[in-house]
């Protein structure tokens, strides 16, 4: 089974770090050394370079996507979660309850004229 590729990613502080050395290399072959043995490209410097003069590799040490949230939000929205849940089955439980009462009223008035009607046939 062949493992999938994974696109790498790196820290600024790395990125900061590699540009560093790649900048101090003043012998000739000292830049390629560095990307052998680093497994980079030419490619990666020019692009971090381009981010560096942009003020962007500072902003590329956060983390991407959503933000996560706070603790106490998702505390809230379970409890508003528990809170729906809870009125729904008290609504479900009064409707069982008047049905109850309906029925119940219903067999007493059944069972109360047959009852009359029962007893005046002996």
């Amino acid at each position: 089974m062949v493992e999938q590729a994974k696109r790498r990613s790196f820290t600024a502080e790395y990125k900061a770090r590699i540009l560093a050395e790649a900048d101090a290399c003043t012998r000739p072959g000292g830049i390629g050394e560095l990307l052998r043995r680093e497994g980079l490209y030419t490619s990666h410097l020019t692009y971090w370079r381009k981010q560096r003069k942009k003020g962007a590799l500072e902003e590329l040490g956060r983390s991407r996507g959503r933000k996560p949230a706070d603790r106490r939000d998702q505390e809230i929205a379970g409890l508003r979660r528990r809170a729906e849940r809870a009125e729904a089955e008290l609504e479900k439980a009064k409707k069982v309850i008047e049905i109850q009462g309906n029925l119940s009223a219903l067999l007493e008035q059944m069972l109360g004229t047959d009852g009359a009607s029962g007893s005046t046939e002996r």
